[in-house]
């Protein structure tokens, strides 16, 4: 609640002043349909994050790209986008968000039809770099733009419950629309159908969306900018490739580099007037909490879904499609989870909601103790598990999103912005390499491979797949044992991930139920 100055004059003719509470104004239709635009630019950013991955079989055929430009074509968007978010954020401060908005817009359509049309992987990789570049501006100007439209609280939680679940939608409809796409165009076709949905951002944001920005910018700091670059994407980079290929002295590197550009992008903050991340922010314990809130509820889901993708078609024997299927609850748990979000604030504490979330997120993942290893064990501990976690992770990311742009000053809604959605970024590459690796290292210390020989031994130790494919080359009983062993000690890698989750989870939501709670009693009395 903010505050005006009144004068009262005393029976001495003294003037005494006193704070008389206004209420913030509640946003107007003009406002709301301006977030249904601000949801299409998510929307479609969030689709786009996933719908290659089916593509990729048609690309592979029609330009035929080595194994490091495919590679590439599938993750250099998500390094850049990552890379870029803070400084995009801190511009759009600066020169004002809607405008940052519209740039982005234009920026990203132009790069989806430069990539529809590549006619080789050079020309595909660059289109998504550019993708990426304008991702990257669209993001934390859509969650800035909230920030400023929405002051009225209550108004601006619900706003952002739309924001995530739009989120959330867009990573599940990624792949249907994609396997919709492909189905019955080329795969070009995937890129295309950003077009017109940008296009009708271009003409109704100007109307429908207000512009905002820091009426104090100062100098933007183009070393600080590399800097954050410099830290981010090799880290990114270093932990995505950690997870799909193990360590290597490449990665020990890159991981060093981003190390030390951070420390040095840090140590440049402190010294700025305007410095690109205020570090002041963090000093504020609801946000400390909600940043790492964010990440780690992030954290839980990409690693599940990672291995629980395989579990479903290697161990219990489904099809893709079916794995597909099985995953959709929990994809729309997400979604309702983001909704629901505004009605618990209302009802109990952020910090009450906030703690709630990870604990339902941590028995999801302790459901996964009861997952089968036999094709023909009941796949609802799965379901019910996933579901678990897609709901509290919808709840935990609204809930610490709003926290993240409502704790940070107005001026600097772009980069408390920028911070969430790196911290979203940071979440599912270490959940897809941290935990990816804990399932794999118990995989490979349990698996049994006495009946395997030892020219085949290697192609069985590098993944379930590999083990699935070389059990199926064996005769008989040999085949079967290792079969078995893949499952049970692909089955125990899960139960000590979830289990590594449930635990952090538990601690996470103990440290943000305190935060939250230290910052609202911290507050003085309106």
């Amino acid at each position: 609640m903010t505050t005006h100055s009144a004068t009262s004059r005393s029976g001495t003719g003294s003037t005494a002043e006193t704070l008389v509470p206004t209420t913030p104004p509640k946003a107007r239709a003009r406002d709301w349909a301006g977030l249904g635009v601000l949801a299409l630019a998510l929307l479609l950013i969030a689709v786009d994050a996933t719908v290659l991955d089916l593509a990729v079989p048609a690309i592979t055929a029609d330009l035929e790209p080595t194994t490091p430009e495919l590679l590439w074509i599938i993750d250099v968007y998500s390094f850049v986008l990552a890379g870029l978010l803070v400084t995009m954020g801190t511009l759009g401060d600066r020169i004002g968000r809607r405008r940052l908005l519209l740039i982005g817009a234009a920026g990203f359509a132009a790069a989806s039809a430069l990539a529809a049309f590549a006619v080789n992987p050079e020309m595909l990789i660059a289109a998504r770099v550019l993708q990426g570049v304008a991702g990257a501006t669209l993001m934390p100007a859509t969650l800035g733009l909230i920030r400023s439209m929405f002051a009225d609280a209550r108004q601006r939680t619900l706003a952002i419950s739309v924001w995530g679940a739009m989120a959330a939608s867009g990573a599940a409809f990624g792949p249907l629309l994609g396997g919709w796409m492909l189905e019955h165009f080329w795969w070009g076709s995937v890129f295309l159908v950003n077009l017109p949905v940008m296009a009708l951002l271009l003409v109704l944001a100007p109307i429908l969306v207000p512009e905002s920005k820091d009426p104090n910018p100062g100098r933007f700091d183009l070393l600080s900018a590399g800097l954050s670059m410099l830290a981010l994407i090799p880290i990114v980079y270093a932990v995505k490739e950690f997870a799909a290929h193990g360590p290597s002295l490449n990665l020990l590197i890159a991981a060093m580099i981003g190390v030390a550009s951070g420390v040095m992008f840090i140590r440049r903050q402190r010294g700025l007037k305007t410095p690109l991340i205020d570090l002041d922010l963090f000093r504020i314990p609801a946000f400390r909490a909600a940043v790492f809130t964010n990440l780690l509820s992030v954290f839980a889901l990409a690693g599940m879904l990672f291995f629980g993708s395989q579990y479903l078609q290697l161990v219990l024997n489904r099809s893709p499609l079916e794995a597909g299927l099985l995953l959709i609850p929990g994809t729309i748990g997400s979604m309702l989870g983001a909704l629901a979000a505004a009605w618990l604030v209302r009802w109990w504490r952020q910090a009450t909601v906030l703690a709630g979330s990870l604990i339902a997120v941590a028995i999801g993942a302790g459901l996964y103790w009861l997952l089968p290893t036999d094709p023909s064990g009941s796949v609802t501990p799965f379901i019910v598990g996933f579901l678990l976690i897609g709901l509290g992770e919808g709840v935990a990311l609204t809930v610490s999103s709003d926290m993240i742009v409502s704790t940070a000053p107005e001026a600097r809604a772009g980069n408390a912005a920028a911070i969430s959605e790196t911290a979203m970024e940071m979440g599912i590459a270490l959940g897809v390499a941290v935990l990816g690796s804990a399932v794999m290292a118990a995989f490979r210390h349990g698996l049994d491979l006495s009946t395997v020989p030892s020219d085949k031994a290697d192609a069985a130790r590098e993944s379930l797949g590999g083990a699935v494919e070389t059990a199926r080359e064996l005769p008989g009983s040999a085949g079967t044992a290792l079969l078995d062993s893949a499952h049970s000690a692909f089955v125990s890698g899960i139960h000590l991930a979830a289990t590594s989750t449930a635990v952090i989870l538990v601690v996470t939501a103990a440290i943000a139920y305190r935060a939250a709670t230290k910052s609202r009693t911290a507050q003085p009395a309106a």
